[in-house]
């Protein structure tokens, strides 16, 4: 996956955001129709035929929907069918709903996908149906995709990521082997003595993390000064992240030049962050420092890291 900045004006977020909805819409529908499934029926939920079929019977007879592009609420549609097979063959969670201000996003596929223009050295365009010619930071080459999806982060972000597979980065041919050591205190340490520490929130960003969080507790359901605090926590965590996502790929990439083999310990990250707080009936112990232990674990990009290296 490659990923660009989008730089949409105010009229073409607005825009973006219906988009957004629309596809959320199809899906939650879709997903709906599924999930009154159950064993043992006759008939078994629609698929993608028949669900493409609905969507054209719904777009004309509701004007909002028609509003939006077929190609996105189909694409939608494409999606959750892929996501329900994915599914069933075992490689994949069962699909979820999809929330607003979580979940904001729709993908383009086919030739539409392909309709962008570089317009400088820094600067590119892309026209997304319904939407028009929005511009993108061009941080590297644009690749050629068949396919790509507009997203927008708790942070207000807006991204374009095209679906490309990067080349693999080739080792020295050495037979160099490598183990790697994956902590909490340390990120990753090297079977050859090297530590190395991902980068977080600096001391003072922290601090201010905290001072919002507790303002956001104080603050009433639904005012405008929740809604803007809960953005400030947003873009501070995404700082947080984005300097995570870079020391990974800078890391990754790193050990793949100097080394034919790398080793990691086989950690069961998602069964070691499981909550401690229990039931009502069973309620966990040292629950708070339980979850200090999760965060701490998460914010090491131990996942992360293997996926790159792989």
């Amino acid at each position: 996956m490659t990923r660009f900045r989008l730089t949409p004006t105010p009229a073409q977020e607005s825009a973006l955001l219906r988009q957004c909805r629309h596809a959320r819409f199809v899906w939650n529908l879709a997903l709906e129709q599924w999930a009154m499934w159950s064993r043992g029926r006759r008939s078994y939920p629609p698929r993608y035929i028949e669900q493409a079929r609905q969507l054209t019977e719904a777009r004309a007879g509701n004007g909002w929907l028609r509003a939006g592009s077929q190609t996105v609420q189909q694409q939608a549609l494409r999606d959750f069918d892929q996501a329900v097979a994915n599914f069933f063959a075992g490689t994949h969670d069962r699909p979820t709903w999809r929330k607003a201000g979580v979940h904001e996003g729709f993908r383009v596929v086919g030739p539409q996908a392909r309709r962008v223009e570089r317009l400088s050295r820094r600067l590119a365009r892309v026209l997304i149906p319904k939407v028009g010619w929005v511009k993108f930071r061009l941080s590297r080459a644009a690749p050629e995709a068949k396919s790509y999806r507009i997203t927008l982060d708790r942070a207000g972000r807006w991204h374009i990521v095209f679906a490309v597979i990067p080349d693999s980065i080739r080792g020295p041919g050495t037979g160099e082997v490598v183990g790697l050591d994956r902590g909490v205190a340390v990120s990753a340490a090297l079977s050859t003595g090297e530590l190395m520490q991902c980068p977080g929130l600096r001391p003072g960003e922290a601090r201010r993390l905290l001072r919002l969080q507790r303002r956001f507790s104080r603050a009433q359901r639904g005012s405008n000064r929740r809604a803007r605090v809960k953005a400030d926590i947003a873009r501070l965590k995404a700082r947080a992240a984005d300097r995570r996502k870079d020391w990974v790929e800078q890391i990754s990439t790193a050990l793949a030049r100097r080394f034919d083999v790398i080793r990691v310990e086989d950690l069961r990250i998602r069964q070691m962050t499981r909550s401690a707080k229990g039931t009502v009936e069973n309620p966990g112990r040292n629950v708070r420092a339980k979850a200090g232990l999760n965060r701490g674990i998460l914010s090491q990009g131990w996942g992360m890291l293997v996926e790159r290296l792989e």
